[in-house]
């Protein structure tokens, strides 16, 4: 039978076949995995697999087969910092909800996470959550942050969970696809699943008032259906997806309009930094790329570097 992983424990997976039962699974011992992508856990919430119920064990089963996957999404193994964990694989779109307060989530956070869900062919969608709590200066931020994000191509939404105010337009974006819901704890992704699936009641936690960050809540990744069509994959407390895996060289090719600017750069290999007659610089200097996105891209530059990569 052919099933859909929903969850992942590390040793058991719930698995939904086409029929919609769900069983518990573990791997076939034999079982042959991707050598490709070296990671903690060989299965993934969201991998399509083959499953063979055991006999007289209820809805146990076997996971006999790993199908290809079309993309997934890595962080660095929090257990293993030289290991990687698959978050999710078989996306249509990655969620990125932050707040511009209470918690506060920087650009540079969004940014790595875009950076990210471009080098794993994952279209992304921004969501600023809490809009019912903006005085008149934090919503111009909020058009800057618009206007910002419009240019690079990023969709990106004002939505209120409390009030429930901007849902409907973001419940269309989520119509039908896989949806990865990621951001800063604290940010409303439980409260925003609880809104839409009110049945699954996910735990929430206040944001702690002594650090102003939110508290883990989730221990592992989980899928749910959307009642008009389409999953949604809740994750961890992720605090960062992390750049994993990339050269200095590939990271301009993430920015999508850095992409566009560099085909004007004196050289091939340009890295955007001190190079003479570089076409982003000049684009920063002209005001046609928001210095906000280039001072994030330098900023992870030099992560990528710290890092040896």
């Amino acid at each position: 039978m052919q099933a859909v992983i929903y969850k992942s424990t590390g040793s058991w997976y719930l698995a939904k076949t086409n029929d919609g039962s769900f069983w518990q699974c573990r791997i076939k011992g034999k079982l042959k995995i991707d050598t490709a992508i070296t990671s903690t856990n060989p299965i993934a919430v969201g991998d399509f697999v083959e499953i063979e119920p055991e006999i007289g064990q209820g809805n146990s089963a076997m996971i006999t087969n790993i199908f290809n996957r079309k993309n997934y999404i890595v962080r660095v193994s929090p257990h293993n910092k030289n290991q990687k964990h698959i978050v999710a694989s078989n996306m249509d779109l990655s969620v990125i909800i932050a707040t511009i307060k209470d918690p506060k989530t920087s650009t540079g956070f969004i940014d790595r996470n875009l950076v990210t869900c471009e080098a794993y062919h994952i279209p992304a969608i921004i969501v600023i959550n809490k809009a019912d709590i903006l005085n008149e200066k934090e919503k111009e931020y909020f058009q800057y942050l618009q206007t910002m994000y419009h240019t690079a191509g990023y969709p990106i939404y004002l939505i209120s969970v409390e009030k429930k105010t901007g849902l409907d337009s973001l419940l269309d974006a989520l119509h039908n696809k896989t949806s990865l819901i990621t951001g800063h704890s604290g940010v409303g992704k439980s409260t925003f699943i609880n809104t839409i699936l009110p049945e699954r009641e996910l735990r929430v936690q206040e944001v702690s008032a002594w650090s102003g960050k939110g508290m883990h809540t989730t221990t592992f990744a989980e899928m749910f259906d959307l009642p008009n069509g389409g999953q949604i994959i809740d994750t961890p407390g992720i605090r960062e997806l992390g750049i994993v895996d990339m050269e200095r060289a590939e990271l301009g090719g993430y920015y999508p309009e850095i992409r566009i600017f560099a085909k004007d750069c004196k050289y091939n290999n340009c890295l955007h930094l001190n190079e003479p007659g570089c076409g982003v610089k000049e684009a920063v200097r002209s005001n046609r790329l928001i210095e906000e996105r280039y001072i994030n891209y330098v900023k992870i530059l030099d992560t990528i570097e710290d890092k040896g990569y």
